[in-house]
């Protein structure tokens, strides 16, 4: 097969197979990474795409004649890539995923040593370079690492539970929707040890996607889980994305919860528990997460959207907690990693301790901070982005408080927005929120639409 490495992004490699991710690019990746990440030890796992395994062979076959180890895990979500290489002190690992992409793609994910990520910056470009060497002798066999078939399942379940006392949860309903993805097996063991009426939908691991793209983030499809909740009468819904290293909620109406209210949750949640706890968070949506911060007497540190970003301030900052609104949650003690499942452990633990509804506590936080959610402008190129971030500035910078953390953020006394560039697609992105008054915030939003999209034409 040919290599293309047209599917290295700015985080991981995800590409159609077997076009842009096959077995002559994994296998070559295999081949170098020990030399790249001085590894000798590596976790390799893959999720129920139906390449995942072919793939996982090729990778495996150019580990081991790099003399490198392979301990093989199986079928898994990638935070449980993170979990095996952080608790049995690997040298890395590699997780065969595109996540929340269509059925035709596939892809890897990396963590080095000490489950730090490889991005571009710290060794994703240097794979990229590798890989595409024809100078290198592929057919050279030097040494002959060793497979083993390692089971960490059950630690990992009782990692999860550590972060919750299964003594506060009180029997609540809750419909759980895994997309035919990777996270059934989990929800199916969590089951066992909690309290909960789990009405479970698409939790049979299926590659072929029957029901549709795991991709909650997409407003269509959210409507069968939120259809769910309503007609069996659940307290809340979750759903979650291929890989499971992100997870969303839905209160007892249905309602789709935003990301950002889900980092306020989880902010409060650890801070009851962590007095004067640092929190990181990201300035796309942040004012109810930095009011129930300061109310709760934590500390807020805001950083770049980005797992590479958030993961590196947390380390830094030994903070204990930090979330993006696109749903990635990060965890100190979850090796500085993103998971899926430790956030509505948590959040339900919270819902058990209340006789409040989820819909009434978020009725609460989206009325004293009403937010736009991201809305995205299609934009010709990064030369487009640039000029429309320009314009925007010159309006609006002399009149508020700017920060480039992330693009542009500029804070007024009543409201703020966001505006950024994708890194990965062709579009810019704008957050708009205000203290207390949505007619404001929809007005702000509509004028700012106005000057992008004027601008973008």
């Amino acid at each position: 097969m040919a290599i293309n490495t047209t599917g290295f992004g700015a985080y991981d490699i995800r590409g159609i197979y077997p076009e842009s991710v096959n077995q002559e690019l994994a296998y070559r990746v295999g081949r170098i990474f020990p030399k790249l990440f001085d590894a000798k030890k590596v976790a390799v796992g893959h999720d129920i795409r139906l390449t995942g395994p072919t793939i996982a062979d090729a990778l495996t076959r150019g580990l081991t004649e790099a003399g490198c180890d392979v301990f093989d895990i199986g079928q898994c979500g990638t935070e449980m890539i993170y979990f095996a290489t952080g608790s049995k002190d690997f040298d890395g690992g590699i997780m065969i995923t595109a996540s929340h992409n269509p059925k035709e793609y596939n892809g890897m994910k990396f963590v080095k040593k000490g489950v730090l990520p490889v991005a571009p910056q710290t060794g994703l470009l240097d794979i990229k370079n590798a890989v595409e060497d024809e100078n290198f002798n592929w057919s050279f066999r030097k040494a002959t690492g060793s497979v083993y078939k390692i089971d960490i399942f059950h630690d990992y379940i009782k990692k999860l539970l550590s972060y919750v006392d299964l003594k506060n949860f009180k029997p609540l309903k809750v419909v759980i929707n895994t997309g035919n993805g990777s996270a059934g097996p989990i929800i199916n063991e969590l089951e066992k040890f909690l309290p909960f009426d789990i009405v479970k939908i698409n939790n049979n691991t299926n590659g072929f996607f029957p029901n549709g793209v795991p991709n909650p983030l997409l407003k269509d499809s959210r409507a069968e889980t939120a259809k769910a909740v309503i007609e069996s009468g659940a307290d809340c819904g979750i759903a979650f994305d291929g890989d499971f290293d992100r997870c969303f909620l839905f209160d007892e109406k249905g309602g789709f919860i935003e990301g950002c209210y889900m980092v306020g949750l989880l902010a409060e949640n650890f801070l009851k528990k962590n007095k004067g706890a640092k929190i990181v968070c990201e300035p796309r949506a942040l004012l109810n997460t930095l009011d129930i911060v300061e109310k709760l007497g934590g500390k807020a540190i805001i950083c770049r959207s980005g797992h590479t970003y958030m993961k590196g301030v947390l380390r830094d900052e030994d903070a204990i907690y930090g979330g993006e609104m696109a749903s990635h949650h990060y965890f100190r003690d979850f090796y500085f990693c993103d998971s899926g499942m430790i956030p509505w452990l948590l959040i339900l633990e919270l819902l058990s301790q209340t006789d409040k509804k989820l819909s009434e506590i978020m009725a609460d936080r989206i009325t004293n901070f009403p937010v736009s959610g991201e809305i995205n402008t299609k934009v010709a190129g990064v030369a487009k982005v640039k000029e429309i971030m320009a314009k925007v500035e010159k309006i609006y910078a002399p009149k508020g408080k700017v920060s480039k953390i992330d693009g542009l953020s500029v804070d007024f006394e009543n409201w703020r927005f966001s505006l950024r560039g994708s890194e990965t697609e062709p579009y810019i992105r704008l957050n708009v929120e205000s203290r207390g008054d949505k007619v404001l915030m929809e007005t702000k939003r509509d004028e700012l639409l106005a000057v992008i999209r004027g601008q973008g034409e």
